[in-house]
């Protein structure tokens, strides 16, 4: 069941609009979301019975409902077409930095499972862009990499330049067991693997529950406002819910 409709700041939380989001988008409140986590469809790789998405519009509303401080995942790919990859995702990133947006990190989602290509290496990866309104206000790191030499002394003194070229010595110290993860996140992906309820699947593009997960505890706290502005199968409602935040979603 979902958690109660409620109203946040004059938006209505826990709640699925369906409607194309550029126009839904368009009735929000200045600053009124915390974090948005979406994938848009990627150039023609799906038919989606026809519908079409504005993008330059739904990308300067994500920036205007964006609060200062507040963060936009966007999880995409390119087709390829007569050979050549098309540079969609790299020219959404530059538009969103036109509407005002940091481009805070350029994470990559490395793919467990994919099909080797032709006359090309194996493409195992779609980028996601993490935008920033200003500097994040939230991050928590997700500490979970291993550290070879954990628990072990530096072999020797530790050093490093400041800008100027002056050089900075310290002596040893001990690696930290656990670090924290790199921007690059594998995860299993395909059916049984990225998505726990077989409904999910019925949607022809999903991405994986970890993923949305790992993003949302990275950059939310509990109770914060998550958006997704094309819900699908309804992944990062569904996750956004069980880390106890407040959930939006436009479906059309």
């Amino acid at each position: 069941m979902p958690l109660r409709e409620s109203s946040r700041g004059n938006v209505k939380t826990n709640v699925i609009h369906t409607g194309d989001s550029a126009e839904v988008l368009k009735s929000f409140p200045d600053g009124c979301i915390d974090l948005s986590v979406q994938s848009p469809p990627y150039d023609n790789l799906r038919d989606y019975k026809g519908f079409t998405f504005n993008f330059e519009v739904i990308a300067r509303e994500l920036y205007r409902v964006t609060k200062d401080g507040g963060v936009c995942v966007w999880v995409v790919g390119d087709a390829t077409v007569d050979g050549s990859e098309s540079g969609t995702s790299f020219k959404q990133a530059l538009y969103f930095i036109e509407c005002g947006f940091n481009l805070h990190d350029t994470m990559i989602y490395e793919k467990a499972g994919t099909l080797p290509s032709s006359n090309r290496y194996t493409q195992e990866f779609e980028f996601m862009f993490v935008f920033s309104k200003g500097t994040p206000k939230t991050f928590n790191p997700i500490m979970d990499r291993k550290n070879k030499w954990g628990g072990e002394k530096t072999f020797g003194k530790s050093s490093f330049r400041d800008k100027d070229g002056s050089l900075k010595v310290s002596g040893q110290r001990e690696v930290n067991k656990i670090g924290k993860r790199s921007n690059i996140w594998r995860y299993a992906n395909g059916y049984g693997f990225g998505q726990s309820d077989d409904i999910a699947y019925k949607h022809p593009a999903t991405y994986p529950e970890a993923l949305v997960s790992d993003h949302i505890v990275s950059w939310s706290n509990e109770d914060d406002i998550v958006l997704d502005c094309f819900a699908g199968s309804g992944t990062t409602l569904k996750k956004a819910k069980e880390l106890q935040r407040q959930y939006i979603g436009i479906e059309i």
